[in-house]
């Protein structure tokens, strides 16, 4: 859930290199990769569960400026995953935007980590 909360700010604020490098920490750390390629296009896709649906939706959310989070969004994620998992989730979001806004602004691209994983076939 966090490196899909993580994928859904970097897109939003369109830092490929977070992108990139998400896929490839996730890949290296054995996460299944598959739907991240799916978070840009989240509400259009049926490849999400609810849970991971209303992560994605708090993650845009908190990254939106200004924030666009609602009481319903936390209380829903507060039920999902108990006040420790959500005050993880929503300090890693916090994390991202940080580190995207500092990428796009330093015009930081992707650097092809997740071409080079694929044709490693790993």
């Amino acid at each position: 859930l966090k490196v899909l909360a993580q994928a859904a700010s970097a897109a939003m604020i369109g830092c490929s290199w977070c992108m990139d490098f998400g896929w490839y920490a996730a890949h290296s750390a054995g996460l299944d990769t598959t739907k991240l390629s799916e978070v840009p296009r989240w509400r259009d896709s049926q490849v999400f569960t609810l849970q991971e649906r209303r992560v994605l939706e708090y993650a845009e959310a908190m990254t939106a400026t200004p924030p666009e989070v609602t009481d319903e969004m936390a209380e829903a994620l507060r039920a999902d995953l108990g006040d420790d998992g959500f005050v993880e989730l929503t300090v890693m979001v916090a994390v991202e935007n940080e580190r995207s806004r500092m990428n796009s602004a330093l015009g930081l691209t992707s650097q092809g980590f997740k071409d080079h994983c694929e044709i490693s076939g790993g």
